[in-house]
């Protein structure tokens, strides 16, 4: 099927590879399927395109790139709506945004939503956003052969 994006152009998409958000993005409940694209020489930022609104489309990206690592507990509910066979069918994605008033000299900073990350079973194309609340940080600092791990409640 072809569709149309504001920001990515005509481009054709495979049915089978449709993610289905069946409550919606928080804000954009109305918008249930995207498709998720990437450039072919990249692979840090990707674009989640609504099929239904050719104007939206998330710049999301995986955690790691923010040297972040999630530990946390489904809900039923969550649990019932990703139906997770394998825990490793599971991709978690950040939502990117710019943060125009935090200007450097390159222009507007880029920054995460790191509490309500994207998880998306990727074997059955289904995904939520999960909101974290109050989270414990941990920082790590590695220097060459020694590891030092700070903790923030």
């Amino acid at each position: 099927m072809e569709i149309k994006s504001k920001f990515l152009g005509e481009q054709q998409v495979d049915p089978d590879t449709i993610i289905t958000f069946p409550n919606g993005i928080p804000g954009f409940e109305n918008q249930h399927r995207f498709k998720l694209f990437h450039q072919e020489h990249s692979n840090i930022v990707y674009w989640l395109q609504s099929l239904d609104d050719e104007a939206l489309t998330f710049s999301v990206t995986h955690p790691s790139h923010f040297n972040i690592n999630y530990r946390f507990s489904l809900t039923d509910d969550e649990e019932k709506l990703l139906a997770l066979d394998n825990s490793e069918d599971l991709l978690l994605l950040i939502l990117l945004h710019k943060d125009e008033q935090t200007e450097d000299v390159d222009g507007p900073t880029v920054k995460g939503s790191i509490k309500s990350p994207l998880l998306i079973n990727s074997a059955k194309r289904v995904g939520l956003q999960k909101f974290l609340g109050e989270v414990e940080q941990s920082i790590t600092l590695m220097e060459k052969n020694s590891e030092i791990n700070l903790s923030e409640a």
